[in-house]
């Protein structure tokens, strides 16, 4: 207890004299004299993830320089309460940057961590590479679930839109995976042009007359009004040569969507 205190009250004095002037050395002084609560949440994230205690106490530092930086003894707080939520942040912040897109179940993850030891072990022993029976029987499971976990940690790998892909010929261009991708967009703008440009084609082949009514009334957005006016004919010889032309575009291209436009 005296040490703690102790420690707690060198601390206070450090952080003090780093308030009124900051140095790396006085900085470095509190890191070091609080390195024992990096190592406190290190061991408890540890026992929760895959990633060594080493790697977490090495993150946990940043958390603990930060908030010696940031520390304001006036403000009456405990350093070691301001400064866990810097260090077990900056530990969480690193677990999520490495954490897997895809999770698995924990028993799965722990078993394909068992399985590399045992397969490392087993190549040791054996002077070749193991198969799934093998690994099985070392693990004490069906050789069915050791290929469930395979398949697992298989699919929980993420791989880059960029990355290279195998493919049976050999060719001078590189295949990536995003080039497998369908662009959706991409095909529905094409078909769209395809289509612009046969109706287009079909229009050509209407009489004149019910070719310019039918551009005014849908490409030019007038009404049936004002094409006949315009033409010097009357709106039901418009509808009537819209409807005729309609029917013959619907024919040629086979759209029946089409026929829908004639009774507008």
């Amino acid at each position: 207890m005296a040490y703690k205190t102790s420690a707690y009250s060198e601390t206070l004095e450090l952080l003090v004299a780093y308030r009124q002037n900051p140095s790396v050395h006085l900085r470095n002084r509190v890191v070091n004299l609080n390195a024992g609560l990096v190592r406190k949440v290190a061991h408890m994230l540890a026992h929760q993830s895959p990633v060594p205690f080493e790697d977490l106490e090495q993150i946990g530092y940043i958390g603990l320089i930060t908030a010696a930086e940031r520390f304001d003894p006036n403000q009456g707080h405990a350093f070691s309460s301001y400064a866990i939520p810097y260090i077990k942040g900056e530990m969480l912040h690193f677990l999520r940057d490495r954490a897997s897109a895809v999770r698995i179940p924990r028993r799965l993850h722990q078993l394909s961590n068992a399985g590399t030891k045992v397969s490392q072990a087993l190549i040791e022993q054996l002077g070749r590479q193991p198969n799934d029976y093998e690994i099985a029987a070392a693990l004490n499971i069906d050789v069915t679930e050791w290929r469930s976990v395979k398949l697992a940690s298989l699919n929980r790998e993420t791989k880059s839109l960029d990355a290279g892909i195998q493919s049976g010929q050999q060719t001078e261009t590189t295949i990536t995976l995003a080039d497998t991708l369908m662009d959706t967009h991409s095909d529905t703008y094409q078909i769209h042009q395809e289509e612009c440009l046969e109706l287009r084609h079909a229009l050509t082949q209407l009489e004149s007359k019910t070719r310019e009514m039918i551009e005014s009334v849908f490409l030019s957005h007038l009404s049936r009004q004002e094409v006949a006016t315009r033409m010097g004919v009357s709106s039901v010889t418009v509808s009537r040569h819209i409807k005729k032309g309609i029917a013959q575009l619907t024919q040629m291209l086979q759209m029946p969507a089409l026929a829908a436009l004639a009774e507008g």
